[in-house]
């Protein structure tokens, strides 16, 4: 299963428990920054809609959204949740946009870019469609290690398998941080200004187990132990949501997140 496959009942419990948690955060932070924005604004990698709801709210009423995403119960999913006249959704790969050369002012990719097997192909395609003075907003988690709750979910499912411990957090999510990997894969798309900007934002939960059950059963971790470690799903569940209790406690929770926030300019 690939670590890109958000499908099944995925789209719907990340929404639900991941998208309040880790999303809705940054989506505020993004959109920010495209207040009154008057353009035609591409989104790749859109998921469920959190920061295409976001970006529809901040930019001028007359601009205009294309969101995309490369799974289509993902994009069923946000045509549910995000109503909104200026928003057209197109199921699209970011490493091969069905676009025009210089078709739209901003390009945003909120926690997409680590996906993409090509990096450079999703790169030279953000390039490859903005306008000369466009701009290319993306964002991605900085290290587990600096993200506290998926900390705490990783090891301790790691702790519960040592032999053979299902990896998606930290290799997928968690896996593309190197800043200076980034600005040189930028500088080689064309991108002439690259300014990283580390983003440390609260993560909050309702509860554990609402953390536990976005990043064990609304993420591709749950393929991953399904395929390795079939019937142990539900002990994993329960493990999780112990050690996030330990560590946060029994009521609402909240985790340090960090991710980093680029914006790079032709």
């Amino acid at each position: 299963m690939s670590d890109a496959a958000f499908v099944g009942s995925i789209p719907e419990l990340y929404d639900r428990h991941l998208g309040p948690m880790l999303f809705e955060p940054y989506a505020l932070n993004v959109a920010a920054r495209f207040r009154g924005f008057e353009g035609l604004l591409l989104e790749t990698a859109a998921g469920t809609g959190r920061v295409t709801r976001a970006l529809a709210e901040a930019v001028d009423p007359q601009a205009r959204i294309v969101a995309t995403d490369l799974n289509e119960p993902m994009i069923a999913r946000a045509r549910e949740l995000v109503r909104a006249d200026n928003v057209e959704w197109r199921q699209a790969d970011g490493q091969a946009l069905p676009f025009r050369d210089g078709e739209f002012d901003a390009v945003v990719c909120v926690f997409g870019m680590m996906f993409l097997p090509d990096k450079a192909a999703g790169y030279a395609e953000a390039r490859r469609v903005l306008k000369p003075d466009g701009r290319f907003v993306f964002a991605v988690w900085d290290r587990i290690d600096a993200n506290d709750i998926s900390q705490t979910v990783d090891e301790t499912v790691a702790a519960m398998f040592p032999d053979d411990p299902p990896g998606f957090l930290a290799r997928g999510p968690y896996g593309y941080n190197d800043k200076d990997a980034i600005r040189a894969a930028a500088e080689t798309a064309g991108f002439a200004s690259v300014a990283i900007e580390t983003v440390a934002l609260e993560t909050p939960a309702k509860w554990a187990a609402d953390a536990a059950t976005g990043l064990c059963m609304g993420s591709p971790l749950r393929s991953g132990i399904d395929a390795n470690h079939p019937g142990q799903l539900d002990a994993v569940l329960e493990a999780v949501t112990q050690a996030l209790r330990r560590r946060f406690g029994n009521g609402p929770i909240a985790g340090k997140g960090q991710a980093l926030v680029v914006t790079a300019r032709p």
